[in-house]
C-alpha cells in the first residue's frame, strides 16, 4: 500500500506544479502569445555592380628570353635574380679564345690577299704600259704584228688576275666580318631595360648553340604587368575590349587594381573538358608589388552603380510588368503594406531603389530572412575557378 500512495503522489504534483506556473504567467503576463519580431532592413547608400568573375595569373607584359648564338662554355655570369639591369648592360661572356684565333687567321689571310692584289695590280700596269709602248711600234710598222697581239693577251690575263684576287679578297673580308661577329656574341649584352627573372645557365655550363638556341636568363619589364585570366566560355561572350576591370591577389584581398581588357584571345585552354578563354589585362605596377605568377581573383564590370540607394535582394518581390518595378513591404501601426517602388541595378546581394523610397526607410525582410542592413561589400567575395556573374 506505501508503495502504490508513492505512485499516485508523482502525477499529482506534476499538475498542481503546472496549475501554479500558468497562474503565474496569468497574473503577471499579458494573457497573450509571444510573437517574433519581424525582421527588416533598412534603405540606404552604398555602391552596386554587376561583374563576371574569374581566376588568372599575373605576368609581364613585356619580357625577352637572352640566349647564346654560340657554343662554348659560359666563362662568366655577371647578374642574379632580381637585378635591374639597363639596356646594353654586359650579361655574361662565353669563353671566347676559338673565335678570336678564327678572326686572327682570316685578319692573316686578309693581309695575305691584300698583298697579292697589289702585286696583281702592278703586274697589270706593267702589262698595259707594255701592250700601250708595242702598240705605238705596230702603228708604225716596227714590230711584228704576233707581238703586239702577245701584249694585249698578257694585258688581259693580267686584269683577269687582278679580279679574281680582288673576289677572293671579298671573300675572306667577309668571312672576317662573320666570325668577328661571332667573337662579338661572346659577350652577351642586356637586349632590354628590366629586371632579371630568372637564370638559365650557370657558371662553367657548355652550351651548346648547334641545334636549339640555349636560354641562359630572361628579362621582364615589371612596371608593367599583364593579368592573364580564364573566362568560362558561358560568361566570355559579356566581355569586351576596354571593358572596366579590378582584381586582387591572395596576400592584399583588401587592394583593388584597376585595368581594362586589352585582348580577348580566341583560342581556349580546355581545362578538364572546361572551355577557358584567356583574355589579358595590363596594369601598372610602378610600386612593384606584383610579381610574377601570382593569382590574381579578376571581376570584370558590366555594370556599376556609385552612391545610389539600396535594399537587400531578398526585400524586393520582382514585378510582373517590368524588371524595372517591384514590390517591398512596409511596417506601419496597423500592419504591414505593400509599396511599389523602381529599380535600377541589381545583383545577387543588393537592389537599386530608383524611386518609392527615402534613405533610411524600413522595409520588412522574408520571415525566413534574418534581420539586416544593406550594405555595400568593400573587397568582393572569394569566387571559384569558373566564376559567373555577379
Amino acid at each position: 500500500m506505501p508503495a502504490r500512495r508513492n505512485r499516485l503522489k508523482v502525477p499529482l504534483l506534476v499538475l498542481v506544479a503546472s496549475l501554479l506556473a500558468g497562474l503565474a504567467w496569468w497574473k503577471f503576463g499579458d494573457g497573450k502569445p509571444a510573437t517574433a519580431a519581424a525582421a527588416t532592413a533598412t534603405v540606404q547608400r552604398a555602391s552596386i555592380e554587376n561583374t563576371v568573375s574569374a581566376l588568372g595569373k599575373i605576368g609581364p607584359k613585356t619580357y625577352v628570353d637572352v640566349g647564346a648564338q654560340l657554343s662554348g662554355q659560359l666563362e662568366t655570369l655577371s647578374v642574379e635574380v632580381g637585378d635591374r639591369v639597363e639596356q646594353g648592360a654586359l650579361l655574361a661572356q662565353i669563353d671566347p679564345r676559338i673565335y678570336e684565333s678564327r678572326v686572327a687567321g682570316d685578319r692573316a689571310r686578309v693581309d695575305s690577299l691584300t698583298a697579292q692584289l697589289a702585286e696583281r695590280n702592278a703586274s697589270m700596269e706593267l702589262a698595259r704600259i707594255n701592250h700601250t709602248r708595242n702598240q705605238a711600234m705596230a702603228d708604225r710598222n716596227l714590230i711584228a704584228r704576233d707581238l703586239l697581239d702577245t701584249s694585249a693577251a698578257q694585258l688581259k690575263q693580267a686584269q683577269a688576275q687582278v679580279a679574281s684576287v680582288r673576289a677572293q679578297l671579298k671573300e675572306a673580308q667577309s668571312t672576317l666580318d662573320g666570325d668577328a661577329a661571332n667573337l662579338g656574341y661572346a659577350r652577351i649584352y642586356a637586349p632590354m631595360s628590366g629586371t632579371v627573372v630568372s637564370i638559365s645557365a650557370l657558371e662553367g655550363q657548355t652550351l651548346n648553340a648547334n641545334q636549339v638556341t640555349p636560354t641562359i636568363l630572361r628579362i621582364a619589364d615589371l612596371d608593367t604587368m599583364t593579368v592573364t585570366a580564364q573566362v568560362a566560355e558561358a560568361d566570355i561572350g559579356r566581355v569586351q575590349t576596354d571593358m572596366p576591370v579590378y582584381f586582387t591577389t591572395l596576400g592584399q584581398a583588401n587592394r583593388r587594381w584597376q585595368g581594362s581588357v586589352r585582348q580577348i584571345q580566341p583560342t581556349p585552354d580546355i581545362v578538364n573538358e572546361v572551355v577557358l578563354f584567356r583574355v589579358l589585362v595590363d596594369v601598372d605596377n610602378r610600386d612593384g608589388v606584383l610579381l610574377p605568377d601570382m593569382t590574381a581573383q579578376v571581376f570584370f564590370v558590366l555594370a556599376q552603380a556609385r552612391d545610389v540607394l539600396t535594399l537587400p535582394a531578398a526585400a524586393v518581390s520582382n514585378s510582373s510588368e517590368s524588371k524595372d518595378k517591384g514590390f517591398v513591404q512596409v511596417p506601419g501601426p496597423s500592419g504591414p503594406t505593400q509599396r511599389a517602388v523602381e529599380t535600377g541595378l541589381r545583383n545577387r546581394e543588393l537592389v537599386e531603389i530608383v524611386s518609392g523610397l527615402a534613405e533610411g526607410d524600413s522595409v520588412l525582410l522574408p520571415a525566413s530572412g534574418p534581420s539586416t542592413t544593406a550594405k555595400a561589400s568593400e573587397s568582393p567575395p572569394r569566387r571559384g575557378l569558373l566564376g559567373g556573374p555577379h
